[in-house]
């Protein structure tokens, strides 16, 4: 039961964070997304199959320490943009900025929980969608192709830094899934103990209390 709320939470809080990039896009006078119909929390038109039902069904079956995917790429068109300087910036950074906003909406609500009356299953809910959307949020502002951090980095620079790493970004691409699971390979057997510490003591920050 559990595994199956932590892929159905994962699946929606991945939704929640394509959708924030369009009406990101969409508030920065670009319609790309609203248009095509991609600015809906209906889990349908988001559905990738590798990265919206393999990759997290894998992860989360699996126990893994990470906990990602992601669902089709909401479209958008910088050049549409009011701001051409920060824009990007803006709508890269607005996915990340999404889950952690509801990470602490839920986390405060785990925190206050018991003032305010909610039984176990509900404080239990509310922690999970806490956790998975603080981690999805923290993850997602890791600054490696395509990940929402490095758009975000590579925007905000000068264009002679911008460039270049505009261009190490389409060689990752060009390598497709494969750069990116290396990468996961990688950070999971370097990286992923530290991250997790830091989402747990984030957390604790958040719901006075553990996992």
């Amino acid at each position: 039961m559990v595994i199956i709320l932590t892929f159905i939470i994962l699946i929606l809080s991945i939704i929640a964070h394509e959708v924030a990039h369009g009406y990101a896009a969409d508030s920065l006078g670009d319609p790309t997304a609203r248009l095509a119909g991609r600015l809906t929390l209906n889990p349908l038109p988001h559905i990738d199959l590798m990265g919206s039902i393999l990759i997290p069904a894998l992860l989360v079956f699996t126990n893994s320490p990470i906990l990602f995917g992601w669902a089709k790429p909401v479209p958008y068109n910088p050049y549409n943009l009011k701001s051409q300087r920060w824009g990007e910036t803006f709508v890269a950074v607005a996915g990340s900025a999404t889950n952690i906003f509801l990470a602490i909406i839920f986390g405060l609500i785990v925190h206050y929980g018991s003032v305010i009356g909610l039984d176990t299953t509900a404080l239990f809910l509310a922690k999970w969608i806490a956790f998975i959307n603080l981690f999805l949020g923290l993850f997602n502002l890791i600054p490696f192709p395509p990940l929402d951090g490095f758009t975000a980095l590579r925007a905000a620079l000068p264009w002679h830094l911008s460039s270049e790493l505009g261009r190490l970004e389409q060689r990752v691409r060009t390598a497709g899934i494969l750069s990116f699971l290396f990468f996961l390979i990688i950070f999971s057997y370097i990286f992923a103990g530290h991250f997790l510490n830091l989402v747990l003591w984030l957390f604790g920050l958040l719901t006075g209390g553990g996992i």
